[in-house]
């Protein structure tokens, strides 16, 4: 679900493993871009299925904290 790309950059994949955005460190926080993209793959920042998620903030990358805020268990 969650995915290092660098040392200031993690990936957020749902279960299916789309691409829904990246957690940032910034300014001492990690901050949600959620990631959409678009008919032809050209990738829309601020969209997608998590839109309503972007900007979110998180002090640490907890998979079941960020499950729970942005996924509705069923």
């Amino acid at each position: 679900m969650i995915e290092k790309v660098n040392q200031g950059v993690y990936a957020l994949h749902n279960p299916a493993g789309l691409h829904l955005g990246n957690f940032k460190w910034i300014q001492g926080e990690w901050k949600f871009k959620a990631v959409g993209y678009g008919p032809s793959g050209q990738v829309m920042p601020g969209g997608g299925p998590l839109t309503d998620r972007h900007n979110t903030t998180f002090d640490q990358l907890d998979e079941s904290l960020i499950r729970a805020a942005f996924f509705k268990e069923e």
